[in-house]
C-alpha cells in the first residue's frame, strides 16, 4: 500500500509518500511560504533533490503541483495508486483518543477545536480540504497529536483551578508530540521485545516535551493546555509563574496577547542567549565563550532533567530513557549533560557511543541502571501506520 503522510501548517505543507510494504519513502518534501512572496517547494528521495521557486497562492495550488509532479517524476504512474492519506492534526480535544477516518463530522470537530489550537487546527483543515478536492475518492485519516496522551488519569491532566474551567471550557492538560512519543514507545518495545516497560521519552527539538510511558500508555507529559508549558524550548519559555504575565503587562504596557507572544516566540534559548532559537548557533557561541549561551544550555538541561526525575518517581523507576527529535538525535553534548545530571538515578553514559549522532543506538554504559537510547523519531511513518490500520 502507498500512503501519503501530510503535515499542513498555516504557510507550509510537508509530506511523505511511503510504500508501506517495505516502509520505503518514495518521495518527501515541503511546500513553503504558501500565500507569501518567495514561495517554493522541495521534493526529494534517495535518487534526487529538486528545489523550485513557484507561486503558491494557497494550499490547493500546492497540492495541485504535488499531484502533477508525483506522476511527472514517475514516482507512481497514476494517482489511484495512493491508497490513503494520513493527516497530522494537532488538537483532538478529549474527544479523540485515537486516530480516525475523516468524515464530515470529524472535520467539523477539528474546526470546532480550533479555539484550543488557533495556529494549528485551521491549517490542518486547509490541508484536509485541499487533498479532499484533489483526491475525492481516497480515504483520509486524522492522526491527532493529543491522542496518545488521552490515557492520562484525571489527577494527572486536571489543573488545581476552579473545576468549572474544565467542565465548561475544557481547561486541562492535553499534551502534544503524541505521534512522536507513541512511535518511540513502540520502537523501544520492539528493541527490548517486551511491552511492560517504563519509558521516559524525550522529544527534544525547537519544540520539546518529555512523556512518562508505562506499558505502552502515557501516564503524564510535560506540555499542557498548550505547547507553551513544560520544558524550556527554542523560543518558548516552558513553565513559568503565571503572575509574571500581569506584572510584565503593567511594566511594559503590553496586552496579555503580546506577553503570550513573547513567551512563545521570544523566550527559551532565544530569550536567554539573545542570539538564536537554534541550539546549534547557541552551542557555537558557547564554545567561543558566550556566557549567556552557556547559561541557556544549562537551563535547558535542568528543565529536562527535572521532568525526567519527576517521571522516574511517578513510574516507580525507569527502564529506558529515549532521546529523539532535532536536539535529542543530533546533539551529543546536550545528551551527555542530561545523562551526567542523572547520576543520582544510576545513569552512566557510554561516551563513545554517545558521540555518534543520527542513528538508533544505546548510549548508556553496561553498568547504567537505566538504559539510554537515541531513537530517531518517524512521525510520518507513524501517521502512515495508523492510516493503513484504519483504511484496511
Amino acid at each position: 500500500m502507498k500512503i501519503m503522510a501530510i503535515n499542513a501548517g498555516s504557510s507550509s505543507l510537508k509530506f511523505s509518500l511511503i510504500d508501506m510494504d517495505n516502509k520505503e519513502v518514495l518521495l518527501s518534501g515541503v511546500f513553503e511560504r504558501i500565500g507569501i512572496e518567495g514561495s517554493n517547494y522541495t521534493l526529494k528521495n534517495k535518487d534526487f533533490k529538486i528545489r523550485q521557486e513557484e507561486e503558491l497562492t494557497d494550499h490547493y495550488s500546492a497540492v495541485k503541483i504535488l499531484m502533477e509532479k508525483i506522476t511527472e517524476l514517475k514516482i507512481i504512474t497514476s494517482l489511484e495508486e495512493i491508497d490513503g492519506i494520513g493527516h497530522r492534526v494537532v488538537h483532538g480535544s478529549d474527544v479523540y483518543s485515537k486516530s480516525v477516518v475523516i468524515t464530515d463530522k470529524v472535520l467539523e470537530d477539528i474546526i470546532k477545536f480550533s479555539d484550543l489550537a488557533p495556529l494549528h487546527n485551521p491549517a490542518n483543515v486547509l490541508g484536509i480540504k485541499a487533498f479532499k478536492e484533489a483526491l475525492p475518492n481516497t480515504p483520509m485519516v486524522a492522526v491527532f497529536d493529543t491522542a496518545f496522551h488521552q490515557t492520562m488519569e484525571k489527577k494527572d491532566y486536571l489543573y488545581p483551578v476552579p473545576i468549572k474551567w474544565y467542565e465548561e471550557y475544557n481547561v486541562r492538560k492535553y499534551g502534544f508530540h503524541g505521534t512522536s512519543h507513541c512511535y518511540i514507545a513502540k520502537r523501544i518495545s520492539e528493541i527490548k521485545e517486551k511491552d511492560n516497560l517504563r519509558i521516559i521519552s524525550c522529544h527534544l527539538g525547537n519544540g520539546g516535551s518529555v512523556t512518562a510511558i508505562k506499558d505502552g500508555k502515557c501516564i503524564d507529559t510535560s506540555m499542557g493546555f498548550t505547547p507553551l508549558a513544560g520544558i524550556m524550548m527554542g523560543s518558548r519559555s516552558g513553565d513559568i509563574d503565571p503572575s509574571i504575565i500581569p506584572y510584565v503587562m503593567e511594566k511594559y504596557g503590553k496586552s496579555a496577547g503580546e506577553v503570550i507572544d513573547d513567551l512563545n516566540k521570544k523566550s527559551g534559548f532565544l530569550g536567554i542567549s539573545e542570539i538564536s532559537n537554534d541550539t546549534r548557533d547557541v552551542l557555537e557561541a558557547m564554545a567561543d565563550g558566550n556566557e549567556k549561551c552557556s547559561l541557556a544550555v544549562d537551563m535547558f538541561v535542568k528543565s529536562v532533567v527535572k521532568y525526567i526525575a519527576q517521571y522516574y518517581v511517578e513510574l516507580g523507576g525507569c527502564d529506558v530513557i529515549a532521546f529523539a527529535a532535532g536536539i535529542g538525535e543530533n546533539n551529543n553534548l546536550i545528551r551527555l549533560k542530561i545523562m551526567e545530571s542523572l547520576a543520582a538515578l544510576g545513569v552512566i553514559a557510554d561516551i563513545e557511543a554517545n558521540n555518534t549522532n543520527r542513528e538508533e543506538k544505546k548510549i548508556s554504559s553496561k553498568d547504567s541502571k537505566i538504559e539510554c537510547w537515541v531513537i530517531p523519531t518517524d512521525e510520518e511513518l507513524m501517521i502512515a501506520m495508523d492510516t493503513v490500520e484504519l483504511i484496511k
